[in-house]
């Protein structure tokens, strides 16, 4: 077992955030509203009983951006996983289909399939992973004769620790702590996050408010007729195939 320094955090994570924030503006910047308007469900906005069309642009377009920054993140997250893992435990990706890490720790050699947070899966999804780690766990046990083989889904963020039968699923605290060998390892990557937020958040922000503004002028455009949203012809762009706007 090796130790992983405040310095190696601190390069790894100032270096490799910016590809976050790099992803995250150049994703707002080549938004098109009409394909904002598709991904997203309407009758919800309606609901909601939206009537202005700023409104409606900002609340389409943030929750547009939440889930786009939760993958970019997640990525991001997953990255500093790895490296820590590497730097400690000399952790590798793995040869094996869907195992992104492997590495030994006391006497047990570990699979890692790892995602950002614990609430990540579908019934489909879950499958699939319990087949990669059954594959995986029998092709290193036939090659190397190693018995003490143990599957584990990480995730980086939240509490949802379990066994789950043929692998366990370990997150937050205690994915970090099996990675690195240190209980605070959560607390400590936190802190090198701040690496020009404050810069890069002002930045991001300048592009935000004239997307809003572009955004607004072109549903006003588009959408509405005498000043109200024209809900018809949102409902038809998201849901009639061949729709256009004229």
């Amino acid at each position: 077992m090796n130790v992983i320094t405040s310095d190696d955090l601190k390069n790894f994570i100032s270096e490799n955030i910016q590809s976050f924030h790099s992803r995250r503006l150049q994703s707002l910047q080549t938004l098109k509203l009409k394909n904002v308007l598709l991904r997203k469900n309407p009758y919800l906005f309606k609901a909601k009983n939206i009537n202005t069309a700023e409104t409606f642009v900002k609340t389409i377009l943030d929750a547009h951006l939440s889930s786009q920054e939760e993958g970019i993140f997640g990525s991001f997250l997953e990255q500093l996983a790895k490296f820590v893992c590497e730097k400690v435990y000399s952790g590798k990706k793995s040869s094996a289909e869907g195992i992104d890490l492997e590495f030994e720790k006391e006497g047990i050699r570990y699979l890692l399939a790892i995602k950002s947070g614990p609430n990540w899966s579908n019934s489909q999804q879950i499958s699939r992973l319990r087949d990669n780690f059954k594959k995986a766990k029998k092709i290193l046990q036939t090659n190397t004769g190693l018995m003490n083989v143990v599957a584990v889904n990480g995730c980086c963020y939240g509490k949802d620790n379990c066994d789950k039968g043929d692998y366990l699923k370990i997150c937050g605290k205690e994915f970090w702590a099996l990675i690195s060998g240190d209980d605070n390892m959560f607390i400590d990557i936190i802190k090198p996050l701040e690496h020009k937020a404050k810069q890069k958040n002002e930045l991001f922000y300048e592009s935000y408010s004239v997307v809003i503004n572009n955004f607004t002028e072109e549903f006003i455009r588009d959408f509405c007729d005498k000043g109200k949203i024209n809900w018809e012809k949102i409902v038809r762009l998201n849901s009639e195939k061949g729709y256009k706007i004229l």
